[in-house]
């Protein structure tokens, strides 16, 4: 449904978008590719057709030209959205009860929306205002990636299981296990693995190091769920280990690959920076 904004000289209008805006939408993200790469995939490999999950895109558009996009689903992520663009999403995103898990993408964005969807959405678990968004080419020579980091086998998977629901619930603060005992979160790991972006550092059937790319176009990949066995961290392990990614995403992913960290995990940072990221945004997540 077509729904036109108010409060605005120029002919504006907020509507659900249909396979007929696939390219120009495509044209949109494409502007920031490494801050757009989740949207980017999502619109290049499943296009906007509904989903089961009724996954969504928001199009808001002035004088009939395309301007921003919002990508409602589990996870909430602008697109080249202005002052204007937040306050018509956050006026329509009002009307309807909060079903996703986060809203998370460039911070001059998801900040603004959320300030405005506070009174309803609310209250977060946790909002994270700043999170340096990185990107990385060819890796620092300097760091000599890991050779035992390698793809994760598909006989793996319950070997890596263990590390993998460590790590989001150290980042994210709560366990993906949920209500259906880890379903969900197994078949995503799984997926991962059956891809061939699941890499890890194995050790008598014990996961060392292991990080995973999520989403990803010809373009860019991104990184996540990096973790290092708490019994060694600090022993050198993390950046030989990140490195090796790097390596293997732009072998067989894509030439860029991107990651956002905490501001405040500075270890991690460090980490990043060695290997060779540098900062090209920031982000901001707000979790619920």
């Amino acid at each position: 449904m077509s729904v036109p904004v108010e409060g605005s000289l120029d002919t504006t209008e907020l509507r659900v978008l249909t396979l007929a805006d696939l390219p120009a939408a495509v044209r949109l993200a494409e502007r920031d590719p490494v801050a757009n790469v989740f949207v980017l995939s999502r619109l290049q490999n499943g296009g906007l057709v509904p989903t089961r999950g009724g996954a969504e895109v928001w199009g808001y558009s002035v004088d009939g030209t395309l301007r921003s996009l919002l990508y409602v689903g589990a996870n909430v992520v602008p697109v080249e959205a202005d002052a204007a663009a937040v306050e018509a999403y956050a006026t329509r995103a009002a009307r309807s009860t909060r079903r996703c898990s986060s809203i998370v993408g460039p911070a001059d964005a998801v900040l603004p929306l959320w300030e405005r969807l506070a009174p309803v959405w609310g209250p977060a678990r946790e909002v994270r205002r700043s999170q340096p968004l990185m990107a990385v080419g060819a890796p620092d020579p300097a760091v000599r990636p890991d050779p035992a980091v390698r793809a994760v086998a598909r006989g793996q998977l319950d070997t890596v299981m263990p590390a993998c629901v460590a790590m989001f619930t150290e980042e994210v603060g709560i366990s993906p296990l949920g209500g259906d005992g880890g379903l969900l979160y197994r078949c995503r790991i799984a997926e991962l693995v059956d891809s061939g972006r699941a890499f890890a550092r194995i050790e008598n059937d014990a996961v060392v190091f292991k990080a995973e790319i999520g989403a990803a176009t010809p373009a860019v990949c991104q990184v996540q769920g990096v973790w290092v066995d708490p019994g060694r961290r600090g022993q050198g392990i993390a950046a030989p280990g990140v490195a090796a990614v790097v390596d293997l995403a732009r072998g067989y992913v894509a030439p860029t690959v991107s990651l956002y960290v905490n501001d405040f995990n500075t270890a991690a940072l460090a980490t990043y920076r060695r290997v060779g990221f540098r900062q090209v945004g920031t982000f901001a997540s707000v979790l619920f």
